[in-house]
């Protein structure tokens, strides 16, 4: 294909994915120019020591951000959508939580935002959804997209080390922040669900909309018994159809072997998507890093340039369902008396929770009941727990970490 022009880039932020994304742009320039025509090219770069946002955003057809946070990185994209200029951004936190405002901004301007780099890094689980089943009615998608917490679940399931310990040995090696608090406690998750159940379902989802949970309370008896019942644990991100509305939930949960994401292990991501007419796909890949984040964003830059259709902006808003249904692991530290497991499955069984297998053992004059319960509504087990919590003879407030009983075989 013939090169018509250059296509200038407005780029905001040169931390790793900045500098990531510029190296990548400068070496992939005549690859780009063969598919789409244009020869993409740095225009100019704001950083807190270099550029003006003005000049930049005067001199530039695209903007690129990826500055991270809220503020003022929304204040730059809103600008640059009202200025005419296509946006492409890496933040999952900015599209989660300012999305309705961002898309009606570049509706309005006539302009593209996308965003396939705030969702699982160089899986193209946005592009899929939204142009490879743009018309496919979907009813669920979920999977691994925090490569910090699926690293660190697998570093203590394979060491039985303690959170604590495995979550310095990721910093050491780059997979976790500084204050990791965001991977950690489930939040960065989140707003990628967010994000992912906006453009699956069509209707606007926020991050208040997401229920969700971290891996910072996951103690390694928990994953030792796990591998005696064949699970093993991943912090997994729910998006479904449920009831007339949607479902999105972040959660630590317990997976059969023969699930497909059973398998995914270390810093990597993995996203499946349901629908009746493909029955499921699932796509997986590095989730973060510089050069796969980057790897993304240029995506999106090829996208605009080579005139594909703009992300879908949602429609009417769905009702948000909050209590579903969920198997459960339960871990319970009890004294080791006779009619404790009697007692125990007595109040299961008042709220109609029946069990699927149970793993007992003693330790002296206490005892560990490990325990898989059948589906059940989470507002029923959780009730059950707190009577549970009561009994004279428990040693430990009970633990309890859902379980996936899909497998897929």
């Amino acid at each position: 294909m013939p090169v018509t022009s250059e296509a200038r880039i407005g780029l905001l932020g040169m931390g790793n994915v900045g500098a990531a994304f510029a190296e990548l742009v400068a070496a992939r320039a005549d690859a780009v120019a063969e598919i789409s025509g244009r020869r993409p090219m740095i225009a100019g770069v704001l950083r807190r020591d270099e550029g003006d946002f003005d000049s930049i955003l005067g001199d530039s057809e695209i903007v690129v951000e990826l500055i991270g946070g809220t503020e003022p990185a929304r204040d730059y994209v809103l600008r640059s959508l009202e200025a005419g200029k296509h946006v492409v951004t890496a933040n999952k936190q900015l599209v989660a939580q300012h999305g309705d405002e961002l898309f009606e901004a570049a509706r309005k301007a006539g302009v593209q935002l996308r965003f396939e780099a705030a969702v699982a890094g160089a899986v193209p689980v946005i592009r899929v959804i939204h142009e490879s089943l743009g018309a496919t009615e979907i009813t669920k998608v979920f999977g691994i997209v925090n490569g910090t917490t699926n690293f660190i679940l697998t570093e203590m399931a394979r060491t039985g080390a303690s959170f604590a310990d495995v979550l310095v040995r990721a910093q050491e090696l780059g997979y976790a922040e500084a204050d990791p608090s965001d991977d950690v406690g489930g939040a960065d998750a989140a707003a990628k669900m967010a994000i992912l159940a906006r453009l699956a379902f069509g209707t606007a989802i926020g991050l208040d909309d997401v229920a969700y949970e971290g891996i910072t309370d996951i103690q390694p008896d928990d994953l030792a018994y796990a591998k005696e019942l064949g699970l093993s644990l991943k912090l997994l991100g729910v998006a479904e159809r449920r009831e007339g509305g949607v479902s999105v939930r972040v959660f630590p949960c317990f997976l059969y072997g023969g699930h497909p994401l059973a398998p995914i292990e270390g810093p990597f991501n993995a996203v499946m998507v349901e629908a009746p007419a493909i029955t499921e796909i699932t796509m997986s890949g590095p989730g973060a890093g510089g050069e796969a984040t980057a790897t993304a964003v240029l995506g999106d830059v090829v996208s605009i340039l080579s005139g594909d259709a703009p992300v879908h902006v949602p429609g009417e808003r769905l009702e948000v369902v909050r209590d579903v249904a969920s198997s459960f692991y339960l871990h319970l530290e009890v004294a080791d008396r006779p009619g404790v497991l009697a007692a125990v499955a007595d109040v299961l069984g008042q709220s109609g929770i029946s069990v699927r297998s149970v793993v007992q053992r003693g330790t002296g004059e206490e005892a560990r009941l490990v325990m898989v319960m059948h589906e059940t509504s989470e507002s029923a087990f959780y009730a059950a727990l707190e009577e549970l919590a009561k009994l004279d003879f428990m040693r430990a407030t009970p633990r309890a970490i859902r379980v996936i009983e899909e497998e897929f075989l």
